[in-house]
């Protein structure tokens, strides 16, 4: 090494180990670092079918099965099988005697009044089909989620009372959806349990409103978890994915409870 290059060569290297200089290369090294990291590890975008699917396990298996139970003074029950599922309501009028009203695979309707058939006209059998519809679609979620008629997208990660969940949101096809194929849906199912939680929507009939539901009572009955549920309401322009913050924040309607009594469950012979 010529003298030149070695008057050079030791102030560079004396410079190169100097306290600051050592610390301001190991800071960009270290955001560099972070910068890289950040970018390979985007949040994950998890399979909602397979979300679904869990939840579905955990909560039991409806098809081949008759559950029935008492709802607001009226008896339901789900019959499911493999031709598809039957849906009934039954309770004494004052005035008519014992009706009731039977939905075959949501497309057929039928009223009978103390054993006997009645006619009904369409825009009151597609009134009373959706009733029915409505209050056994809930009562079996998560298995009825997995219509085909059913389009689901993973929403993201979620953390409500100090517990970690998965957030699906359900929307319909024209085709399968029925006449409120526009509603919203948004489930919360739990990281670790797999059970549905939570669960908003958002629906257009009878002038439209937003719903959050928080799962309680959560019981086993013949290898089917059975819960209600608290109602609870929010305005119309509310974002439903909000609806878990605002709950916390003690800022919903408490509008009702979903008590479903005298739960039972039968196998098809």
């Amino acid at each position: 090494m010529s003298e030149k290059e070695r008057s050079n060569f030791l102030p560079n290297l004396e410079r190169s180990l100097s306290f600051p200089y050592l610390m301001r290369n190991l800071i960009i090294i270290f955001v560099t670092s972070i910068i890289t990291f950040s970018c390979d590890q985007s949040p994950k975008d998890y399979d909602p079918e397979v979300l679904i699917n869990d939840a579905i396990q955990a909560h039991g298996e409806f098809k081949g099965k008759t559950v029935s139970f008492m709802f607001r003074g009226r008896e339901y029950s789900a019959t499911r099988n493999d031709e598809g599922y039957t849906y009934t309501r039954a309770w004494v009028d004052d005035s008519l005697g014992a009706v009731m009203d039977i939905l075959v695979n949501s497309k057929h309707f039928t009223r009978r009044i103390n054993g006997e058939k009645v006619p009904v006209e369409k825009e009151m059998a597609d009134k009373y089909s959706s009733s029915v519809n409505s209050v056994l679609y809930f009562f079996q979620i998560p298995y009825v989620l997995a219509d085909p008629g059913a389009i689901k997208k993973y929403i993201g990660e979620y953390t409500i009372k100090d517990e970690s969940y998965f957030c699906v949101q359900v929307t319909f096809t024209k085709e399968g959806g029925g006449k409120d194929y526009e509603d919203v849906f948004l489930y919360w199912i739990h990281k670790d349990k797999k059970t549905v939680d939570f669960m908003a929507y958002s629906y257009l009939t009878d002038g439209g409103g937003i719903r959050f539901r928080e799962a309680i009572n959560r019981r086993e009955i013949k290898g089917l978890l059975i819960q209600d549920y608290v109602n609870h309401a929010a305005h119309k322009t509310s974002d439903l994915d909000k609806l878990p913050k605002m709950f916390e924040e003690g800022k919903l309607e408490n509008l009702s409870m979903i008590i479903n009594e005298n739960v039972r469950v039968t196998e098809l012979k």
